[in-house]
């Protein structure tokens, strides 16, 4: 009894929750290569030529230089470690920019998400309805559908352990009938990869649940996860020297020369610091930061992030795994393969429910 019971759980959790996993299936296995794609159909507005060999503008002149030709102030610049790609800026309005770093040039003016990558991310994320208020009420549903798969895939464990030849059954016949050969893959490939299926889907429903999934890291390693020190405030003086940002930058620089820069970010506020978000050895993403005074050109606070305790690394390391990309290209392959197997469970679990019901 408790075997059928679980078996129409099973169904019942694909069925509800099915089209919704489709779509977060098939647009997270995009996302793995979103940007390439955007690079590839696109590369007048993506990539750049540097065929003498040019150093970067001073972020100083840059920053100045995209404000000049945009006429918006910049909010934030996103430096690429790879040089033959453009550059990234998100202004005042909202509107973002692709920069040619060398020269300065502006090769593309955009609304972020109507790129393909931005697109997809926010189908991916929040089912793309923003209500007038700017909130995203889906985003709960997306988090929920993948706590329906996680449910489901121990579900699924569960029914696989409960009956005895359990290894034998570990095996796919290419020559059996369609319906056995796809519950073979069903339940093999579900078996296989079912730890890292329930990560992938656990660490989607961080970027939305913090707290709880939080919570669930902690009482797991039995630590806490180190909270980020909030950016100090500054007093805003009666004569401003704006050659002070360029100090502050260089200064700022130099708390972590080993550090790769990923993110700066520009004051929207009087009172607000200059901020860099630096990726340091040892970490698996940019969690670092440097906060500096432009008006005086003094750095405030530094946060290594490289040096926090295991579970904060762990917390920290959501971000890349969910994504598949901290291993190279090899990684990025086979997630592409296991971001697409949600697909396979829908599609073959709805055909068993409607072999048993309408053959």
């Amino acid at each position: 009894m408790l075997k059928l019971w679980l078996r129409r759980t099973h169904l019942i959790l694909t069925l509800v929750s099915g089209l919704f996993l489709i779509c977060l299936s098939i647009t997270g296995a995009i996302l793995v290569y979103a940007k390439d794609i955007q690079r590839l159909v696109q590369p007048q507005l993506w990539t750049v030529e540097n065929p003498n060999n040019n150093n970067v503008i001073a972020y100083p002149i840059l920053l100045s230089t995209i404000t000049l030709h945009t006429q918006q102030p910049v909010t934030l610049l996103m430096p690429e470690q790879n040089p033959d790609y453009a550059w990234q800026a998100q202004l005042a309005n909202k509107q973002y920019v692709s920069v040619d770093p060398y020269t300065g040039t502006i090769t593309h003016q955009y609304d972020y998400y109507r790129t393909i990558y931005g697109f997809t991310m926010a189908l991916h994320r929040w089912l793309l309805y923003e209500d007038g208020d700017g909130k995203r009420p889906l985003r709960n549903w997306v988090s929920v559908c993948a706590l329906i798969f996680i449910i489901n895939m121990l579900v699924g464990v569960y029914i696989w352990l409960k009956p005895k030849n359990r290894l034998k059954r570990l095996v796919i016949k290419p020559k059996a009938k369609l319906r056995i050969l796809l519950y073979q893959l069903h339940t093999v490939i579900g078996m296989y990869l079912f730890i890292p299926l329930i990560l992938i889907a656990f660490t989607g429903m961080a970027f939305n649940w913090k707290t709880q999934t939080q919570a669930v890291l902690e009482f797991v390693t039995q630590n806490t996860v180190e909270p980020r020190p909030k950016a100090p405030s500054i007093e805003v003086p009666d004569t401003i020297d704006h050659d002070n940002l360029a100090i502050a930058l260089h200064k700022a620089l130099l708390i972590y020369p080993d550090a790769e820069l990923f993110r700066i970010y520009m004051p929207k506020k009087a009172s607000e610091p200059l901020a860099l978000r630096v990726k340091n050895p040892g970490e698996s993403h940019a969690y670092s930061w440097v906060w500096a005074n432009q008006y005086t050109g003094t750095v405030l606070q530094s946060y290594d992030a490289s040096r926090a305790n295991l579970t904060t690394q762990a917390w920290n390391f959501k971000y890349k795994f969910h994504i598949g990309d901290f291993a190279g290209p090899l990684v990025q392959i086979i997630w592409l393969f296991i971001a697409l197997t949600p697909v396979l469970f829908t599609v073959s679990g709805g055909y068993f429910w409607y072999k048993r019901h309408y053959r």
